[in-house]
């Protein structure tokens, strides 16, 4: 049968009513009354309505107020007989009411299945109700005795079968049909044993009060027994509910208790003869209404404030299943008892006693069938139910373990075979912890004795996870869900090796490189911050290594990617075997690497860096050292840059340091190794500053366009002009193209840069072109820039069509011929230039790369010398006779050649002797302006060497006219030096 859910609401209800009795005896007015008043059922509730001011302190001491009065004022006889009688009717009536309305209102505010109960107790409270109204109707209003029996004794009898079928569907909600049949057994049993012990006590009262009629005995009997039965329900109702539910039964029980006693007084000789309405007895039943009505509404709010102490056991559930099992047998040991007791007095047994007997008699073995019936049912789906769980132990993958409190395996499942390689008898009697790893056994133990000492309700069940010992000697993980057994526990295991391994995996997948096995960024930046933290905190010896490999784009290109692939593996084999155990390499991405060397303590920072300096020098070797992959040799340098942990140094910034001095030495030349200082993380602000302003310094008009003259050195006139762009910042700085195109990183700033220089140069070109001075005009462009696709061939033709630039004007230094650049698309596009006109030069010739393989690919017209064979060509024999042979080669290919940085006048002419046609340099004149350039394009030829003057002129002064001739016995050093673009130092 179902049991009443704690959160159903009610606990439980008991409403008791103990009837007005009839006067038997006779008598006039006011002392023929002989039967007492009702007294309300008492229903209790676990939850209040909201809203209800039937809660707190103040409604109890409104109860105690109410009370107190009604008993003061029955004790003192109210002040006249008027108020007495209707205090004594009316106001029983009006508590009884309360007790209706208060048990209907709570049951319509709860929507849950015990609600009919709820309503039986409301009905059973009106019945109440009436009989108290009809009672006063007949006494006070129409001032004459109650007749017997009368309507108000219909009123107190309808109040006791509503009762009781309330608390039956409490105490047990049938869920079959055998259940209900049941049920309505149960009822007939109580039902038929009252009946039959009313009717044997009627008979016997007959014999003592003569005049009595038989229905008049069993009327004056029945109350007290129905009230008897409701009380012993409420007993019974409140073993099956839990401890939750006490204070609330145990409100139910006092409001009943009191009115029973007051019951139990007036059906006494000497009362019943002296009783009036409105005395103190009366207050009793007043009490137990008002008590009634309180019940669901506020003795739930203090129930719910008293929560259950932890681990507390409800003992009265075994108890509480006894005699709701022994009620039916107790209820026909009554019947038999009543029989047996006119049997032994002599009496003749009337026929309905026998008839109500035997039919209790039927009823009680009716019922045990059922029961029979119903407990074979039960013990076989027991049984099935059994068999079922055993094979689902059995038949588990998990391994099930049960063990004693001592730690003994009193079971352990089949499956323990195939989970731990051992069987399942080895291990029955061992103790747990033999099997458990020694390095788990502490932490298991700690959560055993954890889980055990905390409440069954909040914690039922916990995990645990360790490593037990399989029969072939190996660790095996296994996680266990654990329960409590008598006493013991219950473990259900399960192995997840292969899912620990997997985690494992999967985090060291996360944390290092997948190519060389490395701690990625991540990790070493968590190794960082250990390294910096904690007890090495204020240790300055630990030092951040950031290593690039110059040359592996290269390599890339060359030999291909699965060929960077393994030169990445050797070099992460070789970081790796050149760090201490305690150290840390990882691989931060691409070619880059790092390596974190923990400080030994020591105090001396100098020797310290000296010796890291040192460990960073061997490693660069190591690095730079030949990689033989599929048979081919090949080389790479390292790039190492070096900053070490000072105190309040954050791992952010000993990894930027760290990298700033890495990118200083590649810009000092690669293949060596950079101690970081304060000066780089200036030097990068003030880059950054000075890119941030070049980002907008075009469309300011910060830029100006130059132009240098390019002389034959033969004649001195000026053959073209080369246009450099300068840029004057807003802050009045001037910055050549050295300074700002090392900033320039932005490819498309410096493609937006190279476009303006290009326009420039031509709108300018033209433009000096219409006043007569037709001279060409040499733009300095690389071969990536000549290849990009944001400046097709299409905007150089019609830029030339534009300002009608005639052909030969524009003369293209092909500059930095880059490796990575296709010749042969290069070719094609040069050849396409030369078809508008365009004349090509090959700048830098004598250095960089692959310089005779562009002479014979592409269209070249004009070769010029690099700057560093100009400066030395008049010092040094070897560079003399290396730019002689490189003259020749252009003077046999028939090309004009022109030396850049011609600054002194040896230097013109040493060139001029070896056959060298045009020089660029502050032996003419520097850079110049449109205004002073058209002047000297004005003032005609430059002076050569071993004429009258050798005019200087430089952009920002007028020319400089010598006082006396310069000959090669006497040569005049220029005053001020080329601000020419410098190579920009490699990243």
């Amino acid at each position: 049968m179902d049991q009443p859910s704690d959160a159903e609401g009610p606990q439980t209800s008991a409403p008791g009513h103990l009837g007005r009795r009839i006067g038997l005896f006779g008598g006039d007015g006011e002392g023929s009354r002989s039967g007492p008043v009702s007294a309300e059922g008492v229903s209790l509730g676990r939850r209040a309505v909201p809203g209800s001011a039937w809660t707190g302190l103040p409604a109890q001491l409104t109860l105690a107020l109410l009370c107190g009065g009604y008993a003061a004022g029955a004790a003192l006889g109210w002040g006249s007989k008027e108020v007495a009688l209707f205090m004594g009717d009316f106001g029983l009536a009006l508590a009884a009411a309360v007790a209706a309305v208060s048990c209907f209102l709570y049951a319509r505010g709860r929507g849950s299945r015990f609600r009919p109960a709820w309503l039986l107790f409301s009905l059973s409270s009106a019945m109440a109700a009436g009989g108290n109204a009809v009672w006063g109707w007949y006494e006070f209003v129409l001032d004459k005795p109650v007749p017997s029996p009368s309507l108000a004794d219909l009123f107190f009898l309808c109040f006791a079968p509503p009762a009781i079928v309330g608390l039956l569907v409490l105490a047990k909600r049938p869920v079959s049909r055998a259940g209900w049949v049941c049920l309505a057994l149960d009822a007939w049993l109580i039902g038929g044993s009252l009946l039959t012990l009313s009717w044997s006590l009627a008979l016997a009262h007959t014999a003592h009060f003569a005049g009595e009629s038989v229905a008049q005995a069993a009327l004056n009997l029945a109350y007290p027994l129905l009230d008897i039965v409701l009380v012993s329900m409420v007993l019974a109702l409140h073993f099956r509910r839990s401890t939750g539910s006490r204070s609330a039964v145990n409100t139910a029980i006092a409001a009943l208790a009191l009115t029973v006693l007051c019951d139990a007084l007036f059906t006494s000789p000497l009362l019943r003869a002296s009783y009036r309405s409105g005395q103190l007895l009366d207050a009793g039943w007043f009490a137990g209404s008002l008590l009634l009505a309180y019940a669901p509404w506020g003795v739930r709010r203090a129930a719910d404030a008293a929560p259950l102490p932890r681990g507390t056991r409800h003992s009265s559930r075994p108890i509480a299943g006894s005699l709701a099992a022994l009620t039916p047998y107790l209820a026909a040991a009554v019947c038999t008892l009543g029989i047996l007791y006119n049997v032994i007095e002599g009496r003749r047994i009337d026929r309905v006693v026998v008839l109500t007997g035997c039919a209790v008699v039927l009823a009680l073995v009716v019922r045990q069938g059922i029961m029979l019936v119903d407990n074979v049912a039960l013990t076989h789906e027991l049984a099935q139910k059994e068999n079922h769980f055993r094979s689902l132990v059995q038949g588990s993958s998990d391994v099930i373990m049960i063990a004693a409190p001592s730690g003994i395996l009193r079971y352990v499942s089949p499956a323990a075979s195939g989970v731990y390689g051992r069987d399942a008898d080895d291990l029955i009697g061992a103790e747990l912890s033999s099997i458990i790893h020694p390095d788990d056994l502490g932490r298991v133990v700690h959560e055993v004795r954890r889980f055990l000492a905390a409440s069954p309700a909040d914690e039922p069940t916990t995990r645990i996870e360790c490593r037990f010992t399989s029969g072939s000697g190996d660790w095996l993980n296994v996680e266990s869900t654990v329960n409590r057994h008598q006493g013991g526990l219950i473990f259900n295991s399960r192995d997840v090796t292969e899912r620990v391994r997997l985690q494992a995996q999967l985090q060291h997948n996360a944390e290092h490189d997948p190519l060389t096995d490395l701690p990625n960024r991540a990790l070493f930046t968590e190794r960082v911050r250990q390294a910096v933290s904690g007890r090495r905190a204020s240790d300055p010896g630990t030092a951040v290594l950031f290593i690039d490999l110059d040359g592996f784009k290269g390599v890339n290109d060359r030999l291909g990617h699965q060929v960077g692939d393994e030169l990445l593996i050797l070099a992460a084999r070789r970081l790796q075997e050149s760090v201490r155990a305690g150290d840390t390499a990882a691989r931060l991405g691409g070619d880059e690497f790092a390596a974190v060397i923990l400080g030994d303590g020591g105090a001396d920072r100098a020797a310290r860096e000296r010796q890291v300096h040192e460990i960073a020098d061997r490693l660069r070797l190591k690095l730079s050292q030949p990689y033989t992959i599929e048979g081919t040799e090949v080389r790479v340098a390292a790039s190492i840059g070096v900053a070490f942990a000072d105190p309040g140094t954050t791992p952010t910034d000993l990894m930027r340091n760290a990298d700033l001095a890495m990118y200083r030495a590649k810009a000092a030349g690669k293949d060596r190794v950079e101690l970081y200082a304060p000066q780089m993380q200036a030097d990068v602000v003030r880059r950054t500053e000075l890119a941030a302003r070049l980002r907008t310094a075009l469309h300011d008009g910060e830029f100006a366009l130059l132009h240098q003259p390019v002389v034959s050195l033969t004649t001195g006139l000026v053959s073209a002009v080369a246009a450099q762009a300068r840029w004057r910042s807003a802050q009045g700085i001037l910055f050549t193209p050295a300074e700002f195109l090392r900033v320039a990183d932005d490819g498309d700033r410096t493609a937006e840069l190279g476009r303006w220089l290009l326009e420039e140069a031509v709108t300018q070109a033209a433009e000096r072109a219409r006043t007569g001075h037709r001279v060409a005009v040499a733009v300095r462009l690389s071969a990536r820039r000549l290849l990009d696709k944001s400046m097709p061939l299409g905007s150089v033709e019609a830029l030339l069509t534009r300002h009608r630039l005639p052909s030969g004007a524009l003369l293209i230094e092909l500059a930095d011929n880059d490796p990575r650049s296709s010749l042969d698309e290069l070719e094609h596009r040069l050849v396409a230039l030369r078809r508008l006109g365009v004349r090509i030069a090959l700048d830098g010739f004598g250095s960089g790369y692959a310089a005779i393989n562009a002479l014979r690919r592409l269209p070249v017209d004009v070769l010029k010398l690099d700057r560093g064979l100009v400066e030395g060509v008049v010092e040094s024999a070897r560079l003399h006779k290396i730019t002689a042979g490189l003259l020749r080669i252009a003077c046999d290919l028939g090309m004009q050649s022109v030396a850049e940085g011609v600054d002194l006048p040896e230097q013109v002419l040493a060139l001029r002797a070896m056959g060298c046609t045009h020089g660029q340099g502050m032996a003419f004149s520097g850079p110049l302006d449109e205004y002073r350039l058209r002047r000297a394009l004005v003032r005609g030829p430059f002076p050569l060497p071993g004429s009258a003057v050798l005019p200087v002129l430089t952009g920002s002064s007028l020319p400089v006219r010598h006082p006396r001739p310069l000959g090669p016995d006497r040569l005049a050093r220029p005053s001020m030096r080329s601000n020419n673009e410098t190579p920009v130092p490699p990243t």
